[in-house]
Protein backbone atom coordinates (compact mmCIF):
# COMPACT_ATOMS: atom_id res chain seq x y z
CA UNK A 1 0.00 0.00 0.00
CA UNK A 2 1.37 3.40 -0.93
CA UNK A 3 1.44 5.51 2.21
CA UNK A 4 0.91 8.71 0.24
CA UNK A 5 -2.52 7.53 -0.88
CA UNK A 6 -3.91 7.17 2.64
CA UNK A 7 -2.97 10.78 3.43
CA UNK A 8 -4.39 12.27 0.24
CA UNK A 9 -6.71 15.23 0.70
CA UNK A 10 -5.41 15.98 4.18
CA UNK A 11 -4.15 19.44 4.94
CA UNK A 12 -1.27 18.36 7.17
CA UNK A 13 1.81 16.34 6.36
CA UNK A 14 1.78 12.63 7.15
CA UNK A 15 4.46 13.08 9.85
CA UNK A 16 2.27 15.50 11.77
CA UNK A 17 -0.75 13.23 11.54
CA UNK A 18 1.16 10.14 12.63
CA UNK A 19 2.81 12.02 15.51
CA UNK A 20 -0.56 13.20 16.84
CA UNK A 21 -2.06 9.72 16.60
CA UNK A 22 1.03 8.24 18.27
CA UNK A 23 0.79 10.74 21.14
CA UNK A 24 -2.86 9.90 21.70
CA UNK A 25 -2.44 6.14 21.78
CA UNK A 26 0.98 5.95 23.44
CA UNK A 27 0.24 8.32 26.33
CA UNK A 28 -3.07 8.98 28.05
CA UNK A 29 -3.49 12.46 26.64
CA UNK A 30 -6.69 14.14 25.61
CA UNK A 31 -7.18 15.62 22.17
CA UNK A 32 -6.92 19.10 23.66
CA UNK A 33 -3.63 18.21 25.37
CA UNK A 34 -2.22 17.11 22.02
CA UNK A 35 -3.55 20.31 20.46
CA UNK A 36 -1.57 22.31 23.04
CA UNK A 37 1.58 20.24 22.48
CA UNK A 38 1.38 20.81 18.75
CA UNK A 39 0.67 24.50 19.28
CA UNK A 40 3.82 24.71 21.42
CA UNK A 41 5.72 23.25 18.44
CA UNK A 42 4.26 25.95 16.17
CA UNK A 43 1.66 23.77 14.44
CA UNK A 44 -1.92 25.04 14.62
CA UNK A 45 -4.21 22.01 14.53
CA UNK A 46 -7.62 21.65 16.17
CA UNK A 47 -8.55 18.92 18.60
CA UNK A 48 -11.35 17.89 16.23
CA UNK A 49 -8.81 17.16 13.50
CA UNK A 50 -6.78 15.07 15.94
CA UNK A 51 -9.90 13.16 16.97
CA UNK A 52 -10.74 12.47 13.32
CA UNK A 53 -7.19 11.25 12.62
CA UNK A 54 -7.23 8.94 15.65
CA UNK A 55 -10.49 7.39 14.50
CA UNK A 56 -9.39 7.10 10.87
CA UNK A 57 -5.75 6.01 11.23
CA UNK A 58 -5.64 4.35 14.67
CA UNK A 59 -6.59 0.85 13.52
CA UNK A 60 -4.35 1.09 10.48
CA UNK A 61 -1.33 1.97 12.62
CA UNK A 62 -2.14 -0.85 15.06
CA UNK A 63 -2.19 -3.36 12.17
CA UNK A 64 1.19 -2.16 10.96
CA UNK A 65 2.71 -2.45 14.43
CA UNK A 66 1.43 -6.02 14.84
CA UNK A 67 2.98 -7.04 11.52
CA UNK A 68 6.46 -6.01 12.67
CA UNK A 69 8.38 -8.90 14.17
CA UNK A 70 9.89 -8.20 17.55
CA UNK A 71 13.01 -9.71 18.97
CA UNK A 72 12.43 -12.37 21.59
CA UNK A 73 9.27 -13.78 20.04
CA UNK A 74 9.16 -17.53 19.79
CA UNK A 75 8.65 -18.82 16.27
CA UNK A 76 6.22 -21.66 15.91
CA UNK A 77 7.44 -24.63 13.90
Amino acid sequence: MNTNKIYQRHRYHSLIISHCVWLYYRFTLSYRDIELIMMKKGIAVTYESIRYWCIKFGKLYAKRIKKVKRYGEVLSS
